[in-house]
This record gives structure tokens, C-alpha cells and sequence, in this order.
């Protein structure tokens, strides 16, 4: 059945007002000007004029949601987190653990493969494993009793643990035994992602020469910028094929400081990532995050140390964010919430995007970004 939407839709390379999508069979046959449709239905046209139509948006880092963690390692968990991000307009994510015990994190991996998703909820798009292989100097809030040194075979173990879902592994490069474990990442086209990390230049330099391509949430939990030693966060802004990941909730990296990766980087190397944790839509409280104890206050979620644990952020925020603290024009903002994690998951021929050929996930926001309406396959999900 042919359906229509008509409004001023976000596309990769721009904004078309008063435009229009056409789909059939869940699939984009049509993007353009607005035409008549004379013979449709009233069910089968929704106009939405008070803001856009973006494509559906991918969080490639978010441990949590609606009260539930990828690490309680259960369907019911999995589904809640499902359920409550796509109410902001996600439509697929990767389900991102924290620093763990080995053989807890086989069940968790094994559960997130096994899982499958159901009407009203976004699509789990594989794992990112963030730890165990982490520098306990820049633990961040990972819990320090599971930081694990890598040895040769770990990366084949991860692999193998999450019968192919592996699609992200956070590590920090200057450990003993990490050069083995890229290469056996790599080598099986799983993303090596640097973070957690007092890594020089150098050794960033060296880790990427071996196919690390990604650093974990820029500027946080990693070695900053000094003029004698860039360390991690000058060799995110330095190496052109690197792929950066950014919080944009205004409290783990300063406005301006997130301008200066956008300029430097160029928005098509930049990810906005949520990093969210199981308190998102939920009241201030404790929280649990791998075993420690987080509490929600005013936006942010802290240890009692006053670290930063995950955040509270969701990603469509993220982008009305990037757009004001970087005057990034809002289809670039969207691009990087969609489009480019779509390329990075090598999935863009399908989703991530409004353009003709691709799947209808498509979600309808004000003009403050707040979410209306979710389709999948241009069937309804979520509305307001």
C-alpha cells in the first residue's frame, strides 16, 4: 500500500520545504517536491508542518534506559531500552555494555544476539563492548574490579562470544597485549574504538596503523592536548581517518570545545552519541551502573566522587544542541546522529537517511526537536 508524507523533510544534503516521501511496502519510492494525491485516502497521508521529518536516528553508544541496563543481561531489560528510545526518535541502536566479568559478558552478548524486536520498540543494530581491556587511570565510571589487561585470543573471544553481533570494541591501546587484540578485531571488521585511555600520540598513531579507526566519547576519560604531548585528544583532532564520537548534553565537553572537533574534523567524522544509562526517563535517584552506584540530579548522573557516569542525554537533544552551541545547519546536526553512524555500521544502503531505495524509518519532531511520531517501515512505532 502506497502512503505518503508531506512536510519539510531533512534530507543528507539539505532541508526541502513543503516536500514530500512516498512509500510502498515500507520502502522510499519517492522524495521531492510535494505532488497531488488526490486518490489517497486520508490514512494514507500525514502532514506534519510544524517542524521536520528526520530520518530515524542510530545510538551507537547507550548502555540504558527507562530503568533497564544492556548488563542486567535479560529480553525484558533489552525491550524496555527498545521502547523508551524510540519515543526520542532512535529507531536502532547498538547495545553497549560496561567493564564486566568475562563470562557475564558472553550472557549479556548472547542475550542482546538472541533478542527480537517487537511493534513500538527500535531495533538493536549489534554490541558495542566498551571494556574490559580499559587504563584504570581513566576508568571514568567503569567499575575498576573487572579492568582486565588484554591478551592474544581476547579479541577472537569477543568475536565469538556474540556469534557476529560485535560491532564496536572500546579498548585503551597502550596496554600490554592490545596490539594483538586489534589486529584480531580488526581482522574480523569489528570497529577498534580508543577510549578509556592515557595513550600518547604515538601510541594512538600506531594502534590506528593496526585499524583502530574510532575514539570513544572525545576529551572524556583520555590523555587531553598538550602542545608537547597531542596525547589522545589531539590525535582525534589530527588523524584524518579517525572517526571521533562526541556527548553534546553541554555537561562532559564545553560548547566550544565540541565547535573546534566539528571544524577540525568536519561534520562526516563526527558521531553524536547518547553514552546513555538506565535513568534516562526516569525520576532523580540512585542508579546502577555496573556495580556502582550513580545519582541522578539536575540533568546530570554522577558517582559520589562527582565523576561523570554516563549521562542523561538522548539524541535528539544532541543534535538541537549541536545546532546552537555550533551553528551546524540542522540536516548536518541530523547526519551525524543518522547518516554517518549508518556508514560506519555499513548498513547506509538502508537505513540512516531519507533518500529514494532506502527503508521508510522516518520520525516526525517540532521545531525544538522534540518527537512526535516514529515509523519503522512506514508502520507507526511511537506517537505522542
Amino acid at each position: 500500500m502506497k502512503k505518503v508524507w508531506i512536510g519539510n523533510i531533512v534530507l543528507p544534503n539539505g532541508l526541502l520545504k513543503n516536500g514530500q516521501i512516498t512509500v510502498e511496502d515500507g520502502q522510499i519510492v519517492y522524495v521531492g517536491k510535494q505532488q497531488t494525491n488526490e486518490d489517497l485516502d486520508q490514512g494514507q497521508c500525514v502532514e506534519w508542518k510544524e517542524g521536520y521529518i528526520w530520518p530515524g536516528l542510530l545510538d551507537i553508544h547507550v548502555h540504558g534506559a527507562g530503568g533497564a541496563d544492556v548488563m542486567d543481561g535479560n529480553d525484558a531489560a533489552l525491550s524496555t531500552i527498545a521502547a523508551t528510545l524510540i519515543q526520542y526518535g532512535v529507531t536502532g541502536f547498538l547495545a553497549t555494555t560496561v567493564t564486566g566479568e568475562k563470562d557475564h559478558l558472553s550472557k549479556v552478548m548472547s542475550t542482546v544476539k538472541s533478542w527480537k524486536r517487537t511493534q513500538g520498540k527500535a531495533e538493536i543494530l549489534g554490541i558495542h563492548l566498551e571494556g574490559p581491556w580499559i587504563c584504570p587511570a581513566y576508568k571514568g565510571a567503569q567499575n575498576p574490579e573487572y579492568i582486565q589487561f588484554p591478551k592474544e585470543g581476547d579479541g577472537k573471544w569477543a568475536y565469538q562470544a556474540s556469534d557476529g553481533a560485535l560491532k564496536i570494541v572500546t579498548l585503551a591501546p597502550e596496554n600490554e597485549g592490545a596490539e594483538h587484540v586489534i589486529r584480531e578485531l580488526v581482522e574480523r571488521g569489528v570497529i577498534v574504538s580508543i577510549g578509556h585511555t592515557n595513550a600518547t600520540y604515538a601510541e594512538v598513531e600506531k594502534a590506528v596503523e593496526l585499524g583502530a579507526s574510532h575514539i570513544t566519547h572525545t576529551y572524556n576519560a583520555m590523555s587531553g592536548f598538550h602542545h608537547r604531548e597531542p596525547g589522545v585528544v589531539g590525535a582525534a583532532l589530527a588523524l584524518d581517518n579517525v572517526y571521533t564520537e562526541v556527548i553534546v548534553d553541554g555537561y562532559h565537553v564545553h560548547p566550544k570545545a565540541v565547535d573546534v572537533l566539528i571544524k577540525t574534523k568536519g561534520t562526516a567524522k563526527v558521531l553524536l552519541i547518547s553514552d546513555g544509562i538506565r535513568a534516562i526517563d526516569m525520576p532523580e535517584g540512585e542508579y546502577d551502573l555496573g556495580g556502582l552506584r550513580v545519582a541522578t540530579h539536575a540533568g546530570k548522573a554522577t558517582l559520589a566522587d562527582g565523576t561523570l557516569a554516563g549521562s542523561l542525554l538522548t539524541l535528539n537533544i544532541a543534535i538541537m544542541n549541536t545546532v546552537r552551541f555550533t551553528n551546524t545547519p540542522i540536516w548536518e546536526a541530523v547526519n551525524m546522529a543518522s547518516l554517518i553512524p549508518a556508514k560506519r555500521l555499513g548498513v547506509a544502503h538502508e537505513i540512516g537517511s531519507i533518500e529514494v531505495g532506502k527503508r521508510a524509518n522516518m520520525v516526525a519532531v517540532k521545531e525544538n526537536g522534540m518527537v512526535q511520531q516514529v515509523w519503522i517501515d512506514g508502520i507507526e512505532q511511537y506517537s505522542r
